[in-house]
């Protein structure tokens, strides 16, 4: 069993920036991708963006050159640094993590609000 903790989110200005973090615990050696994922109202959830134990990345296209997807796996932690923020970036914000029998987990969320 894996637990991912959030935490990070809030309100921030158009333009600014906003740094999310994800803890995980338990049986840890099992994970190999970690990501993040976001819903917005009335939208479905989305792959954000992914990171490999390896340290490959992928980004969704509305967030490329904005957002950075970082990783420590000796502290377990993964992280996304959210720069130029835009009014469309709101939404609850989902860690995930996969272990190497493809099993996703999932952590609580944590709301991101940008103002424009």
């Amino acid at each position: 069993q894996v637990l991912l903790v959030e935490s990070g989110g809030g309100l921030e200005q158009a333009g600014g920036s906003l740094r999310l973090s994800c803890a995980a615990s338990g049986i840890t050696s099992r994970i190999t991708t970690m990501g993040w994922y976001r819903q917005a109202p009335g939208k479905e959830r989305e792959l954000v963006a992914a990171i490999t134990r390896g340290g490959t990345t992928n980004y969704v296209d509305s967030v490329k050159g904005r957002f950075t997807i970082s990783r420590d796996n000796a502290k377990n932690t993964v992280y996304l640094q959210m720069n130029s923020l835009k009014p469309e970036d709101t939404a609850v914000y989902y860690c995930n993590a996969d272990d190497y029998l493809n099993i996703p987990y999932w952590g609580q969320g944590t709301q991101v609000t940008v103002s424009s």
